[in-house]
């Protein structure tokens, strides 16, 4: 097993050098949010979608369609509202008089990178159109089932401030997004060197640094980072505090989750922790490698009780104490 781990690092630093200058790239637009870069380019590399939490202006539509450009990809933003059609995302048949047949005529979902923007603006039934493309890979269209192009990713944003005029995203949508990630503000020096590098006049342009299919490589190499039985149990055992606490010896959390993680998160957990290894390339999944990344897969998942709200407890909070108090490995 170590020949095979020493001949998949090799591999895994080759197979880097295109992440990092896909890095490299995107830093040459977005400032700072390296957090952020890093946590899209794992979900790409597992194969997920992402939720984005945060304020306007802070740089996540930008952070997405620069994504698109350094990968030479197909690139489609959708500006959610209430009165937003699934025929707007998913396309529809177009009747032709003369010949009395219909055409497909393919909606913006027909892409690679998809930004849905302010998703929780539409309504339920244009947020559950969604589904079959973020799941399946896949839409089914006017009786045909359409296969999408690899890579497809669905990154969809959302204000957390303004709640006015806004839908709630239904549990079976949030469950599909694999990481939840929130945005935050830049320091005083990153704001410096983004008016300095925003305010310019000519736009920074972006240059496609590696293409879908060395993408789609690094993506099977994923697949074949070690991971040890005992950091699966140590996922399972996280998984598993999440629902039964006290049973973990987590006492301090008693009545404070309502709902635990299902198992697709431990799916994701399995699958990000090797991703967020082959990031920082390495062939083998460590420990800190599950608990680095484990807020981000887990913080949409758990649903903290009345009680947990009344103390000010939110579920980042609980996840926190959860990976603070598992035995490590």
């Amino acid at each position: 097993m170590t020949v095979d781990v020493k001949q998949l690092a090799e591999k895994i630093q080759k197979e880097s050098e295109g992440i990092k200058r896909l890095q490299a790239e995107i830093g040459r637009v977005i400032v700072g949010q390296q957090s952020l870069v890093e946590r899209l380019l794992i979900s790409l590399l597992a194969d997920g979608n992402v939720l984005l939490e945060g304020v306007p202006g802070l740089a996540k539509t930008l952070s997405v369609k620069t994504l698109a450009q350094a990968i030479n990809t197909q690139y489609q933003r959708i500006q959610f509202t209430p009165d937003l059609l699934p025929a707007d995302l998913l396309g529809t048949l177009v009747y032709n008089p003369k010949t009395g047949d219909f055409t497909t005529k393919k909606g913006p979902l027909f892409a690679n990178i998809i930004l849905a923007d302010e998703i929780n603006r539409a309504p339920a039934k244009v947020q559950s159109a969604l589904l079959e493309a973020m799941q399946e890979r896949q839409i089914t269209l006017g009786g045909h089932t359409y296969k999408l192009d690899e890579p497809f990713m669905v990154l969809a944003t959302q204000n957390p401030i303004e709640q006015e005029g806004t839908y709630p995203l239904p549990e079976a949508q949030v469950d599909r997004f694999m990481l939840k990630l929130k945005v935050t503000y830049p320091s005083k020096q990153e704001e410096l060197e983004i008016m300095d590098r925003m305010a310019g006049a000519a736009p920074i342009s972006v240059d496609p640094v590696i293409q879908p299919e060395d993408l789609l490589r690094a993506r099977k190499l994923v697949h074949d980072i070690y991971l040890d039985p005992k950091i699966k149990r140590y996922i399972v055992d996280i998984i598993f505090a999440t629902r039964d606490p006290e049973g973990h010896g987590l006492k301090n959390l008693k009545g404070l989750i309502r709902y635990g993680a299902s198992p697709r998160a431990t799916i994701y957990l399995n699958i990000v922790s090797k991703a967020y290894a082959f990031i920082k390339g390495r062939g083998y999944v460590v420990p800190e490698d599950v608990k680095a990344i484990g807020l981000d897969v887990l913080r949409h998942r758990v649903t903290p009780t009345y009680e947990a709200e009344a103390e000010e407890m939110t579920s980042e909070d609980i996840i926190k104490k959860v990976l603070d108090q598992i035995e490590v490995p």
